[in-house]
This record gives C-alpha cells, sequence and structure tokens, in this order.
C-alpha cells in the first residue's frame, strides 16, 4: 500500500465570486467525487431465480472441496517415525491431490464466471450448472454412483490394522485418482475422520468391522498399482499380520451416502 499523499486539492472559489470576465463561477465539486450516475443508462438486469440458486449451490459445494482431507488421531504410527520411502509417497500423493483440487476448484470458478455472464434464459449455463452440480454431489458423497473401480478387502485375524494403515489405503486410492469410495458401509467424504484403536475401527463414528471392505471407484489399474508398490498399503498390512484382496471390475456400486452438513452462515447470492 502507497504511504504517499495525492496533492492537495485547491479550494472551490466562493460561490457567487466574480470570474474574470464577470460571469459567477459555481463551485468546483471535489476532484475525488463519485461521477453521479447517468439515468439513461439501463440497469443490469437481474438473475433468473433458478440461475441465482445454482450458483450459489456451487459456490457452497465449491467450498466443500477447500476442506478435503481425512484425519486421524492414532498416534502409534506418528509421521516423525515414518520412513523416509514412505513420507515421500505420502507427499507425492498429497501434491496430487492438491493438483486435482486446484484444477477441480478452477473448473468450478469458470462455470460460475460463465454462467454469471450469460443471459438469465441461458439453457445451456443451465444445463452446465446442472451437470457440475451432480459430478460435486458425488464427490462429496450426497448421492449414489457407479463405474469401474476395485473392490479391495483388508483381512485382520490378528486385529493388528491400526487407524493409520486405513488412513494410508484411502490417501493412495485418492492419489491414484480414486473419485468416491466407502469403506464397509460408511461413504467417505472431504471431512471423514479414522479413529479407534486395532479391533475397534471407526470412521466418522461409525464401527467397522474387519474384514475391512473398501468399494472405490476410478481407474481399476491405477488404484490396483497403487495399493500394491512396495512399501505401499499390501506391505503394511501384511507386516500387522493381515491380508489385502483386490478385484478390479468395470461395474462397482457406491451407494452408501453421507448428509450434507447445511451452512450455518453463507447464503446463495441473489444477484442484486
Amino acid at each position: 500500500m502507497s504511504t504517499g499523499q495525492g496533492p492537495t486539492p485547491q479550494p472551490p472559489p466562493e460561490d457567487g465570486a466574480p470570474a474574470e470576465d464577470g460571469v459567477p463561477v459555481e463551485a468546483a465539486p471535489p476532484e475525488d467525487a463519485a461521477p453521479a450516475l447517468d439515468a439513461s443508462v439501463p440497469r443490469r438486469r437481474g438473475r433468473d431465480p433458478l440461475a441465482a440458486v445454482l450458483i450459489g449451490v456451487l459456490t457452497m459445494l465449491l467450498g466443500f472441496a477447500f476442506a478435503v482431507q481425512v484425519r486421524s488421531t492414532d498416534t502409534e504410527e506418528s509421521l516423525a517415525g515414518a520412513r523416509e520411502e514412505d513420507l515421500i509417497r505420502i507427499l507425492d500423493d498429497l501434491t496430487a491431490q492438491q493438483e486435482r483440487l486446484s484444477q477441480e476448484i478452477f473448473d468450478q470458478r469458470t462455470a460460475l464466471d460463465q454462467l454469471g455472464s450469460s443471459g438469465s434464459d441461458s439453457a445451456a449455463a443451465l444445463q452446465e450448472a446442472r451437470e457440475r452440480t451432480e459430478a460435486l454431489e458425488i464427490l462429496n458423497g450426497t448421492v449414489a454412483a457407479q463405474g469401474p473401480g476395485i473392490t479391495i478387502t483388508i483381512r485382520d485375524p490378528e486385529q493388528g490394522i491400526t487407524s493409520s494403515v486405513l488412513l494410508n489405503a484411502i490417501q493412495e486410492l485418492r492419489g491414484a485418482g480414486a473419485e468416491t469410495m466407502q469403506v464397509d458401509e460408511v461413504r467417505i467424504g472431504v471431512t471423514s475422520a479414522v479413529t479407534g484403536r486395532p479391533g475397534d475401527l471407526q470412521v466418522d463414528g461409525e464401527d467397522l468391522k474387519a474384514p475391512y471392505v473398501f468399494q472405490v471407484i476410478g481407474s481399476p489399474q491405477d488404484m490396483a498399482t497403487a495399493m500394491s508398490i512396495p512399501g505401499g498399503v499390501v506391505s503394511s498390512v501384511g507386516r500387522k499380520g493381515g491380508t489385502v484382496d483386490i478385484v478390479q471390475s468395470e461395474q462397482v456400486v457406491v451407494d452408501a451416502l453421507r448428509p450434507l452438513d447445511a451452512p450455518q452462515y453463507a447464503e446463495p447470492d441473489d444477484g442484486d
């Protein structure tokens, strides 16, 4: 911010003061006075109510994208004790996730800009908004989804699987391009939390029972490869005395749903 002062405005001549040629001169308006609006310029037409609602929905759902993270409260295997290759893998996964989120945010802003600049009767803009809304509903887990993907079954006969193992599986799946998933009957969302002790794990407060079954939609080959990399999920489960089965499929159904939290403070912009 500049700290310099602008030129000092000269005081206007007193009302009625004669000019050099004898004609009274009116007081000049201040230099920084805002120009009067031309009454002949038509006011901008308000947005169509349906378009305004769709803009509000997109804005609200976009906020969820900023909160994409899965928390774990398990302290037995903290990052401080992780191996170098594990830290590198986690960093790569987080970097890939950040890039996808940045692209998604850019796409949503572009869609909002296009919708806001289009006429209120633009059917193409409304259709674009609907498609974006449907995509975000799938990502946020508020509607069922189906498509190609994998089913992962993690068996834990010795009850040694910790919350960090499941967290690592979720992170690696996201890093490999998973679009949506559920663990047992719990849909994984942008604020999902993995908690509990081995043999008594929960996701979002819902109890999980071994074997833990992941149903994931995305590229089957990419996700299966991510699970099986050296030092990855399969290796971690094996060190805990468990086993992992991965089945690739052209049709995986993810039908567990998450409730959509109503915003406490935000509300759609009516365009006025």
